[in-house]
């Protein structure tokens, strides 16, 4: 990979400018990191986990009807084929088959980590003490962070083959040592 987290910082700022997607972006950036040597094996490059999903909805508030294919060929333009394509598989309505598991790994943890985030929000303990149990119980409620489509998220996981509440933990474990910067510490 020649891409480096700075250059990929600065296409991120060059499209999105919103506190919530910038966010976003990074929780994601966080829970690949993990996933790399969790799901990715020996061979996982953390940085390349790190920088899909980074730069998975980058292209996103400027040119959402597009997205991700604004991405998707900077990534290519970039000679990151791979990380473009995983960003691309993340677009299910593409109908992509996956090729690594990088590509089920951002699918498994982008939707997902948004939506613990949104249980943090909730709760005024934040991640702090966040189970599985709680974000499962919030997953069954539809009103509840509608836009999260709960569909991908068991996608993700079914691609994955792992169990849902170990995913969901490791999700949480993930986020939790960064609860201050992503505003998911509680009141307290």
């Amino acid at each position: 990979m020649t891409l480096t987290r700075q250059q990929a910082l600065q296409q991120l700022h060059a499209w999105t400018t919103t506190e919530s997607l910038l966010k976003h972006a990074r929780s994601v950036e966080i829970v690949m990191q993990q996933a790399a040597s969790r799901y990715g094996g020996d061979d996982a490059d953390e940085q390349t986990w790190a920088i899909a999903g980074l730069l998975h909805d980058a292209d996103y508030q400027r040119w959402p009807e597009e997205h991700p294919r604004r991405i998707v060929d900077w990534l290519g333009e970039q000679g990151e084929e791979e990380i473009a394509y995983a960003v691309s598989f993340h677009q299910t309505a593409w109908g992509l088959p996956p090729k690594t598991q990088m590509d089920r790994a951002l699918l498994a943890c982008d939707e997902l980590a948004g939506f613990v985030v949104a249980c943090c929000l909730v709760r005024p303990e934040g991640i702090t003490t966040l189970k599985p149990k709680s974000v499962k119980k919030k997953l069954k409620d539809k009103a509840f962070a509608a836009k999260v489509d709960r569909k991908i998220i068991q996608q993700g996981i079914d691609l994955l083959d792992v169990d849902p509440g170990e995913h969901i933990q490791f999700v949480i474990d993930a986020l939790r040592p960064h609860a201050e910067e992503l505003g998911v510490g509680g009141k307290g």
